[in-house]
């Protein structure tokens, strides 16, 4: 977790399975299924400090990745920003060329599995973002994407079943990879290489898509740089 406390392995559900099973049949045989749908968190690669690089001889600073997938922070600085407290033996708390990768990285496996098994029919994913992320990842083998923060599964179901129209603008950007992320200057904003889609819509802030497409409002005109 945030404190860097080991969180012993379960395995649950992402929703509340009984209120699912009031808005469809629910079966967990893809040959039977019309559509699929994926319950997933964005990509948790931990707060950014690592107890065994320190123990290596290292300055114990790994890179915070925005992907699942094993990520090489090549792009990174060589000598960092912020620095010099007392209690470290270094001034330099750069994370170039060292790797990480997120401990959910099981949440990939389980929507490029879901598509392979489904297929050709419908993919639907809901991500729960706690960060910004890397859609690159896994956005070809969804047919549906709906990014939330953590909002209740009624909300969601309501809108994967057409009883609600979407109507939510991104707050943030969704870079399209770690080396943007790594680029970006941090006091300037909105000047990320954001992700583009196979639909080619732009993951851009104030960026939403309703039934009718794109949704172009006076929130997207005043927000919108």
């Amino acid at each position: 977790n945030f404190l860097g406390m080991e969180t012993p392995e379960k395995l649950e559900y992402p929703v509340n399975i009984e209120i699912v099973k009031k808005y469809f049949n629910v079966t967990d045989n893809p040959a039977e299924a019309d559509y699929a749908l994926v319950f997933v968190s964005s990509p948790e690669t931990g707060i950014g400090y690592s107890k065994a690089d320190a123990e290596k001889g290292g300055n114990g600073y790994v890179p915070i990745s925005l992907q699942y997938g094993e990520y090489t922070a090549k792009e990174a600085r060589e000598v960092s920003i912020a620095g010099g407290d007392p209690l470290e033996k270094t001034t330099n708390r750069t994370y170039k060329n060292k790797k990480n990768k997120a401990i959910n990285i099981t949440d990939l496996g389980m929507i490029n599995d879901t598509y392979k098994k489904m297929n050709g029919k419908p993919v639907i994913v809901a991500v729960n973002l706690n960060t910004p992320m890397i859609f690159s990842e896994f956005e070809k083998n969804a047919n549906g994407i709906f990014a939330h923060f953590g909002v209740q599964d009624q909300a969601l179901l309501d809108l994967m079943t057409g009883n609600a129209e979407p109507s939510a603008l991104l707050p943030l950007q969704m870079p399209a990879n770690m080396e943007t992320v790594e680029k970006q200057a941090e006091d300037v904003a909105h000047d990320l290489e954001c992700h583009v889609d196979d639909q080619s819509n732009k993951y851009d802030f104030a960026f939403g898509l309703n039934w009718k497409g794109v949704i172009q409002d006076e929130r997207v005109t005043k927000y919108k740089k």
